[in-house]
């Protein structure tokens, strides 16, 4: 399982081509603990982004105007003290401005302060925020499988508030986008049959709309990789992700115009190496105190077999599939 190895059976040599998105972890503290979730956050994490490394990020998204987009994550990232203020500021630099949101932190008290988060749809809307938010399905069986008892119903009640203050409809220019990611050990489907479908079910169901539907393959690692070991079937998800490996996805690896950024100013390659812990390597700078932009663009990024989840089908990154299906199925 050498990801690196099949890249140069296919002479593919992936080194980064710009920095378009500045994706920031702001902390593991969530009010929800789920099964595939390769954070590891949960209600009982205490990781969390500081002020000063807040403002430190705000200064390098100021002094890089090419670098046009914020990618917020957590945990829950509206959990963390600063959530707020980064948003803001981050607007006023032009940055487009994006938020993992788990929809049900609307509802649920801060874990640690017991604060009401109701105050959210209303903020996402002033300051025009992407929000970009899980539903594993239509349905609330496989989706309370996935993520916890109550979540479904939660998580359609915050949908439907999204959707009164104009998210997920056309014309507005509110983003409401859907993650889908399958409940087992298994690759996705088609993004665009899925988004379809998800689309047709939401609106006759429920009466719910939304713009788009990422489609993101589970990665081996962490909380998913456990499941896997237990249920014995690790090796099995990783021949999956191998056989399915497509040269198009590999060079469309979001790794190639991203970097992620831990609670603690470190960065990585991806979301991914950060929560394995692989920082960006080969002797560039690797926190947000001595960032290098022109060093980061020209570094070789760290794989690993976990690569191949990015790289398999039709390809699987933070902004869903990455390459038409056509080529995907070629």
């Amino acid at each position: 399982m050498d990801f690196e190895k099949t890249l140069a059976e296919y002479d593919l040599d992936l080194r980064p081509l710009s920095i378009e998105t500045f994706q920031v972890n702001v902390g593991k503290l969530c009010n929800q603990a789920c099964k595939h979730c390769h954070v590891d956050a949960g209600p009982k994490r205490t990781e969390m982004m500081t002020r000063a490394t807040v403002e430190r990020c705000l200064e390098i998204l100021a002094a890089h105007p090419q670098i046009r987009n914020l990618d917020i994550t957590g945990g829950a990232p509206e959990l963390n003290d600063h959530f707020d203020f980064l948003v803001i500021e981050a607007k006023k630099l032009g940055k487009h401005v994006m938020v993992r949101h788990n929809f049900t932190v609307t509802l649920d008290p801060h874990p640690v302060s017991g604060r009401s988060m109701e105050y959210l749809p209303e903020f996402f809307r002033e300051h025009t925020v992407e929000v970009i938010s899980s539903l594993p399905y239509f349905q609330e069986q496989e989706t309370d499988a996935q993520r916890g008892q109550g979540v479904f119903a939660k998580s359609l009640e915050s949908m439907r508030r999204l959707n009164a203050l104009g998210y997920g409809r056309e014309g507005t220019g509110l983003l409401l986008n859907l993650v889908y990611n399958p409940v087992g050990a298994y690759l996705p489907p088609a993004q665009a049959a899925i988004e379809l479908q998800f689309k047709e079910e939401l609106a006759r169901r429920y009466g719910l709309v939304f713009n788009g539907l990422f489609v993101i393959t589970n990665m081996p690692i962490n909380r998913f990789k456990h499941f896997l070991e237990r249920a014995e079937i690790y090796e099995e998800y990783m021949t999956k992700l191998i056989n399915a490996f497509n040269p198009a996805a590999a060079e469309g690896v979001m790794c190639r115009t991203l970097i992620s950024v831990g609670y603690d100013g470190t960065i990585y390659d991806c979301d991914f190496n950060q929560m394995l812990e692989w920082r960006v390597d080969h002797g560039v700078p690797s926190t947000v105190w001595d960032f290098d932009f022109d060093r980061l663009i020209a570094r070789r990024i760290v794989f690993g077999s976990h690569c191949y989840g990015c790289a398999a089908g039709a390809g699987s990154s933070c902004g869903g599939a990455v390459v038409k299906e056509a080529e995907a199925s070629a």
